[in-house]
């Protein structure tokens, strides 16, 4: 590989959600960037920090880390409201929901207020990159990079390239990753890349297996937890991921691919209506008592 992340020493996270804040402590505990969160809710920014302090405090509790190393992660990290704010960065990645219309702003933003070299990557699990890029002033910096959830624990990046990418953004955005202990797979442009392409669907049949009685919800994700040996059931895990984004993705991989074995469950619309989003709403497929 001819890129190199050894220049990068600085990372912009947009968005303080669960994936912004568990890349953001990734890149300062593991590649020892210094960090900023960008978000626009002064609230969200507030329960992101509360929710780094927890996985902090957790790594110190099982001696993953010591007080002294948590201490120098905090004092790597910084915060602030606007992408206009926000200090220059070798590095950003965006994680906002899963909207085209909000990410091709939001690149926009980020190449007219970032120096010409930082590499754009955006942490989308579906919308294609190349339409990301687009939107930016220079998409030969624009990247796919798809971290999976929950991020300190997952080990795969998936890294997508769009038309527009160039090959120096390419390797040093795989390297990178590397840096900060993940292992890479690559893939093409084309909707939902190679995890959701692949998991999605199978999530979207358990709900109409559901919606059609075929059987329970307990027993529909014993069969395929104890049945085929996978760490959780499908329907617990769409509760973890969030049915709403687990709707986002189907409504892409349907639109964009143009074929109804993507169509989404009809009971995955229904429950999304009802904001039932699943574990971080209290209530999804299954119920989660405050």
């Amino acid at each position: 590989m001819s890129g190199s992340a050894d220049g990068i020493k600085s990372m912009c996270v947009v968005g303080a959600g669960q994936m912004g804040i568990g890349i953001g402590l990734v890149a300062a505990r593991v590649a020892g960037l210094r960090v900023q969160f960008v978000d626009s809710s002064a609230a969200q920014l507030d329960k992101g920090l509360a929710f780094l302090d927890k996985l902090l405090a957790k790594d110190v509790a099982k001696g993953r880390c010591t007080e002294e190393a948590r201490s120098e992660v905090k004092a790597r990290i910084t915060t602030c409201s606007s992408i206009g704010e926000a200090a220059a960065a070798d590095f950003v990645v965006e994680a906002v929901s899963e909207n085209v219309d909000l990410k091709r702003r939001i690149f926009a933003e980020l190449s007219a207020a970032q120096p010409p070299g930082t590499i754009l990557a955006t942490n989308t699990s579906s919308i294609s990159i190349t339409k990301i890029a687009a939107a930016a002033r220079r998409p030969e910096c624009v990247v796919g990079m798809h971290f999976m959830n929950p991020v300190p624990v997952m080990k795969l990046v998936e890294v997508i390239p769009g038309l527009q990418t160039a090959k120096a953004t390419l390797d040093t955005t795989l390297a990178l990753a590397q840096r900060m202990g993940k292992t890479t797979t690559m893939s093409q442009d084309v909707p939902g890349f190679i995890a959701n392409r692949l998991l999605m669907p199978y999530i979207n049949e358990a709900l109409v297996a559901l919606q059609e009685g075929i059987a329970t919800r307990e027993d529909i994700d014993a069969t395929m937890k104890l049945g085929t040996n996978t760490p959780m059931g499908p329907l617990t895990l769409a509760d973890f991921i969030g049915l709403d984004t687990c709707l986002a993705i189907m409504k892409v991989l349907h639109a964009e691919l143009g074929d109804s074995k993507y169509r989404p469950a009809v009971l995955l619309q229904k429950y999304v209506d009802a904001g039932w989003l699943g574990v971080k709403s209290g209530r999804g497929i299954y119920e989660y008592p405050a």
